[in-house]
């Protein structure tokens, strides 16, 4: 058996999220069902990095799989492209050492969330970023970033439903560019709680319209209360950006 290393990209708008539901359709059951007929009936899990959401996008997702299909390592892309549907695509596949885990090897991640800023909003963006046509303060929400990095209990930016005890994660970099009539606010940390990001940028977003001051951050975290937060964002404007697998730094992540 042969362990490989995929990084997929795919369009999260028609999927019920990354993790197998019954009766949904999901990234994971979709590229199993692919690898099932490749080995004629034999169902072959696949395991991701991290579960995305329904709506939610990835760009650099990664998953595992072992095969004993004896398929050289640079004809497996082409051959699964061949089978998926057209909104999930394979970007590379690598023969990976027999103890690689896509999940648990996990050093850090990039999520990356895409808001349109503009007067109108476009028909053709719509399942792929967040139409936000409000005025917003910048430098307010950079401030506001700067409380979030470091090592943290991010208790107020977790969904409470949660099943996680341990909440504290460790960011190391939240960057907010504007491209044109998009403003894409990036975070890179060593993991993220179940709608942490989404709810981050929420947050960002009342400091921007001046809801609330850049300093409430740290009364925020420091209570530790889901309330205290802003509103979470959309899925549909949320990307799995990039995994990485060693110890991250700046100058490795790339633009989306």
């Amino acid at each position: 058996m042969n362990r490989y290393k995929c990084t997929i990209s795919y369009d999260g708008t028609q999927f019920s999220g990354y993790q197998i539901q019954p009766n949904k359709r999901t990234v994971q059951s979709e590229f199993e069902r692919v690898l099932q007929g490749m080995h004629k009936g034999e169902h072959v899990k696949i395991v991701a990095s991290g579960r995305t959401d329904a709506t939610v996008h990835a760009t650099g997702q990664v998953v595992h799989f072992d095969s004993y299909l004896l398929i050289p390592v640079d004809k497996w892309k082409r051959a699964l492209n061949s089978m998926l549907p057209d909104d999930i695509r394979v970007r590379t596949v690598e023969l990976a050492k027999p103890d690689f885990h896509a999940r648990f090897d996990v050093k850090a991640k990039e999520y990356r969330y895409r808001l349109l800023i503009s007067n109108d909003p476009c028909v053709f963006k719509r399942h792929y970023t967040h139409y936000y046509p409000y005025p917003l303060n910048l430098s307010a929400m950079r401030e506001a970033a700067k409380y979030l990095l470091g090592t943290h209990d991010f208790t107020s930016f977790c969904a409470s439903n949660t099943e996680v005890q341990d909440k504290v994660r460790t960011i190391y970099d939240i960057a907010i560019d504007r491209h044109n009539d998009e403003l894409v606010i990036s975070f890179v940390g060593n993991g993220f709680l179940y709608n942490m990001v989404r709810i981050l940028v929420g947050t960002l977003l009342e400091v921007g319209n001046g809801q609330k001051e850049p300093v409430s951050i740290k009364s925020i975290l420091s209570g530790k209360d889901r309330t205290l937060a802003g509103k979470t964002a959309p899925g549909y404007g949320l990307y799995l950006s990039q995994v990485f697998y060693e110890e991250w730094k700046k100058e490795e992540s790339k633009k989306m």
